[in-house]
């Protein structure tokens, strides 16, 4: 079943404005929030579609990506990086959006109240180097990730400074009378625990750093510069929190024979006047595998021929880009004799004489076909 889009979810336009966009979730979020519809669970699942159409299009990176490519963008090969949020996540990532719609208690699901909320690990970063073939046909990678985890040993206790709430209240003094708000505990940053006891070798928050083999599931057709996402593969938080993420960016490694345009590949095929004259069987190197191409006698230099499906798949799954090969007819540089007199004689012989039909196009026309 295919995702809804995300514009339609939160009933913006793909022109609509950062601030329009927040508005528009806030506005869907408070409908549907799980407090005002107990035990719904239809409202509750359009409260986290909301969240996650909200997640990409708040942020100009994955909105970009989002518009170019859709869904697939995302979730291609199960690491796209776009997960199904669940309440803690949107709680902790978008609790102040909805201010004090609910009182501003707020802190969890079902607005418990308590304040308390799961810090969130710091994300990883790596780049994967592809090949061309790679690229292609989709791989899976294996990477060693250097990754902050909680050090064995480590004990928690409820942390004093806000009686495990993850909030203190404050008190102040207005023209309108004493007033009260609620703010995150400083002490154990909104957590509700501190470290009771650690390990020498762990640092403050009870971390210590690990080599981590991680398998990274990389589909067929990403372009130089994507970013993936491998969820809970980042630095663990303290306190039980939840894990950062692993951002894989895509390097296009490049090709000797092979250029890329998009989902098309270009390969310059060079061949001499005896076989352009005469016609000639070649074999060139596709992405997956050699190719055999027949040359008709008097093919001229300049031709392109497309090869159907050759190229580069496409991310949403429509199909092969084509591989286009360009002929190129080598003139030789140095003559013998024997040579010299047959081109000779070649100058005023009428076969020779080029007499370019309209069915041979341009160097003009070629291009504009072949861009269109």
């Amino acid at each position: 079943m295919s995702k809804k889009d995300f514009y339609e979810i939160l009933g913006v336009s793909k022109n609509a404005s950062p601030e329009e966009i927040k508005k528009a979730y806030r506005k869907k979020a408070i409908e549907f929030h799980p407090d005002k519809n107990p035990g719904n669970k239809e409202a509750e699942e359009n409260f986290k579609t909301a969240a996650e159409a909200y997640e990409v299009l708040s942020d100009p990176d994955k909105k970009a990506k989002y518009d170019q490519y859709g869904h697939a963008a995302f979730e291609a090969g199960g690491y796209g990086g776009h997960h199904h949020m669940n309440m803690d996540d949107i709680f902790s990532q978008f609790g102040d959006i909805f201010g004090s719609a609910f009182g501003g208690g707020f802190g969890g699901f079902g607005g418990n109240g308590g304040g308390q909320r799961r810090v969130k690990g710091s994300n990883l970063r790596i780049k994967v180097k592809l090949t061309l073939e790679e690229i292609a046909n989709g791989v899976e990678k294996k990477v060693k990730v250097k990754r902050k985890v909680q050090a064995p040993g480590v004990k928690y206790k409820t942390c004093a400074t806000c009686n495990g709430q993850g909030q203190v209240l404050r008190v102040t003094n207005t023209i309108l009378g004493r007033m009260q708000s609620a703010t995150t505990c400083h002490v154990c940053g909104g957590t509700g625990q501190t470290i009771d006891s650690k390990p020498n070798h762990a640092d403050a928050h009870g971390m210590i750093l690990e080599d981590e083999t991680v398998s990274i599931k990389i589909p067929a057709g990403v372009v130089d510069g994507m970013q993936l996402k491998v969820s809970g593969k980042g630095n663990d938080a303290p306190g039980n929190g939840i894990p950062g993420d692993l951002i894989v960016a895509i390097e296009e490694l490049e090709h000797e024979t092979l250029k890329r345009e998009g989902e098309n590949l270009h390969y310059d095929l060079y061949i001499s006047f005896a076989e352009a004259a005469l016609g000639v069987s070649k074999e060139i190197e596709a992405v997956n595998g050699k190719v055999r191409i027949k040359l008709e006698e008097g093919i001229q230099s300049g031709k392109i021929l497309r090869l159907k499906g050759k190229g580069i798949p496409s991310l949403n799954s429509y199909g092969n880009g084509d591989l286009l090969v360009h002929v190129n007819v080598w003139t030789p540089k140095t003559l013998n004799k024997e040579q010299r007199q047959f081109f000779e004689k070649a100058l005023t012989d009428e076969n020779f004489i080029p007499k370019p039909e309209k069915s041979d196009k341009s160097f003009f026309e070629k291009v504009k076909d072949m861009f269109s």
